[in-house]
């Protein structure tokens, strides 16, 4: 087996001889049986660190190269993608399933979402943000794909970032329903994929072909 193998879906940590792993946990929603795979991990590999990740996810961190593969299949080897160049993960607040404040259902959106997607690869890493009203607790308009429910229906964005260098996405369309909202954001990531450079991501893209383009493309 080699190297790439045995660290599949591993992140090489600072002390350069420890690595990171982080289980998919789509929108953040755990079950007892996710959790009782995680603990059962923590324990039987005694994994120094336990950090729940900006973007709803749990990484368990200092896990030695050769433990790698043997923890991954103990947790049923759901891999979240964290440094590949594909969808790392969507973000979703609890919208109407449970929130006062909710207008639309993002936990139901990002359900769809995130399960189409992975897999797919893309010119650079890309996150998506459903929030389930103009609050925005899922951050969407930092994201490279944003959704923001409203009393109308859901507004898109694209070309969101939260790095070294954020941006606010745009507004590319309003009050869609949610199949227009899912045909859409298809509509942007083909247009990304097949037009953006390598390790450009959708702020740097949609900065440098001009946001006009792009709604011009995918409207």
């Amino acid at each position: 087996m080699s190297k790439t193998e045995r660290t599949d879906g591993a992140i090489l940590q600072r002390d350069k001889e420890t690595w990171a792993i982080v289980p998919r946990t789509p929108m953040g929603m755990l079950t007892p049986e996710i959790l009782g795979r995680i603990n059962d991990v923590v324990k039987k590999w005694n994994v120094p660190i336990v950090k729940i990740t900006s973007g709803q996810r749990i990484a368990l961190v200092g896990i030695r190269e050769e433990d790698i593969e043997s923890i991954w299949d103990d947790l049923g080897r759901d891999i979240g993608r964290a440094t590949e160049l594909c969808v790392h993960y969507v973000q979703a607040c609890p919208g109407t399933a449970v929130c006062r404040l909710g207008v639309q259902d993002s936990l139901g959106m990002g359900n769809e979402l995130e399960p189409k997607y992975l897999g797919v690869d893309f010119p650079a890493k890309v996150k998506m943000g459903v929030s389930g009203c103009p609050l925005s607790c899922a951050e969407s308009k930092l994201r490279d794909i944003g959704l923001v429910g409203k009393r109308g229906g859901f507004t898109v964005y694209f070309g969101g970032n939260a790095g070294n260098k954020p941006r606010i996405a745009d507004e590319i369309a309003v009050d869609l329903e949610r199949e227009q909202a899912l045909e859409l954001v298809d509509k942007l990531l083909a247009y990304y994929k097949d037009n953006a450079r390598k390790r450009e991501r959708t702020a740097r893209f949609a900065e440098r072909v001009g946001i006009e383009a792009i709604k011009d493309a995918v409207l």
